[in-house]
């Protein structure tokens, strides 16, 4: 397929796609799936070799946030069984992180509820990084609560923080339409202040909410120019007493073709599969990282995942290696910071002057880490409502129970 080889040629250069490309990527049918997965599994592997980069979650305050982000089980109204409590103590949030990091993790994802963190939050937060530091010699510790005040992605900085996640989510053209309590521009604007504090930024989407393939491109291509170290790919978990309940709008074989689309626009940067891939890629995860080269071990942020034992057994089942604490994950040229928006060859962008967090699973309140054609307003195929396998989180931090890892 003329359109796959000339962006594998793109991939390998750190050439964007165009949008008519990516959207194309999308538009492709089920009897080219494996071509897809094969074409960008040569980006990825270009990239990154067949390392998996594991990342673990850390709720650190769960439930009672003030946002309305309609995808997420912690908002303003929800009435989701979610587990919630108040800010674990650093010694708390430290135990979480070891069970993590003891399974294999090398990155430590901390997440916290609300719009965003007062002072004394980052304070709070900042000890804990501290803590996790002291205990685990290079570990990564990436920070996602919220949207950021001036001043505080220094502080989490100067605290030993390695990372920032806040997530776009979705195109700045549908934003409205999925949270009214806050802004896409907010959301930019804090990307932007931990890139300036030198945070690596961390920033991703959520697929699945209804959105078209246009909308999905859009946030891509928006995501790009922000030039993230990472872009974390979530799947809406529809769950019960959320507005988004009843939108079960993925496949897995177009979930696989939207990480696809995902490695073509951003080649040379930490593409990671996130929450909602139990539920909807279900028996083709293992595909999935012939795309991503990173993925959540373990529960999410307030519902379970697969199991740490069973994530490990698929990266070596499908021929890939755990990705080791002494190894740099991104290539030299991103590690060393000369990289430029990802996908350009040369550095700097126009876009220099993202809750969900990471893991979605309920993405956003601030600070939580489609098939068609060009532009069509929705996907063709429909999924049939698994909420078989949307479990509330009933172990790990918050419970006498034992974490997933």
């Amino acid at each position: 397929m003329d359109l796959l080889n000339t962006l594998v040629d793109k991939g390998l250069r750190r050439e964007p796609p165009t949008r008519d490309e990516a959207l194309a990527v999308l538009a492709t049918s089920d009897d080219d799936l494996l071509d897809v997965v094969a074409a960008a599994g040569r980006v990825r592997r270009h990239w990154f070799g067949r390392r998996v980069k594991l990342n673990y979650l850390v709720n650190l305050k769960s439930g009672l946030c003030p946002e309305d982000c309609s995808y997420c089980s912690q908002r303003l109204g929800s009435t989701a069984g979610i587990l919630k409590y108040t800010w674990l103590k650093p010694g708390e949030a430290s135990e979480a992180a070891a069970a993590g990091l003891a399974g294999g993790a090398k990155r430590v994802c901390l997440v916290a509820s609300g719009r965003g963190p007062t002072d004394r939050d980052v304070d709070r937060v900042s000890e804990t990084i501290r803590t996790i530091k002291e205990r685990n010699e290079g570990v990564e510790v990436c920070a996602c609560l919220g949207l950021l005040s001036d001043g505080q992605a220094e502080r989490l900085r100067a605290a030993g923080a390695d990372a920032y996640n806040h997530n776009l989510n979705t195109s700045e053209s549908t934003y409205g339409d999925i949270t009214t309590t806050h802004t896409y521009a907010d959301r930019v604007d804090t990307v932007r202040k931990a890139h300036a504090a030198g945070l690596s930024p961390c920033s991703g989407l959520i697929a699945g909410m209804g959105e078209s393939d246009a909308d999905l491109v859009d946030v891509v291509l928006a995501l790009r120019e922000l030039d993230p170290d990472s872009v974390p790919v979530n799947f809406l978990i529809p769950f019960e007493g959320t507005p988004l309940a009843k939108e079960w709008n993925l496949t897995p074989q177009h979930c696989l073709r939207i990480l696809a689309m995902v490695r073509f626009v951003c080649p040379d940067v930490e593409v990671r599969v996130s929450g909602g891939r139990e539920v909807h890629l279900r028996s083709l995860q293992p595909l999935a990282l012939h795309l991503a080269n990173s993925l959540f071990l373990g529960d999410y942020l307030t519902s379970e995942g697969q199991a740490g034992k069973a994530d490990l057994e698929m990266i070596a089942d499908a021929g890939f290696v755990v990705e080791g604490a002494d190894e740099v994950t991104l290539p030299e040229h991103r590690a060393a910071g000369t990289g430029g928006c990802g996908a350009h060859e040369e550095p700097g962008c126009a876009a220099h002057a993202e809750a969900g967090c990471g893991g979605h699973e309920d993405a956003g309140c601030g600070g939580h880490e489609d098939a068609g054609g060009c532009g069509s307003a929705a996907a063709p195929q429909v999924n049939e409502a698994r909420t078989d396998l949307v479990a509330v989180r009933r172990r790990g931090p918050g419970t006498d129970l034992a974490p997933n890892a």
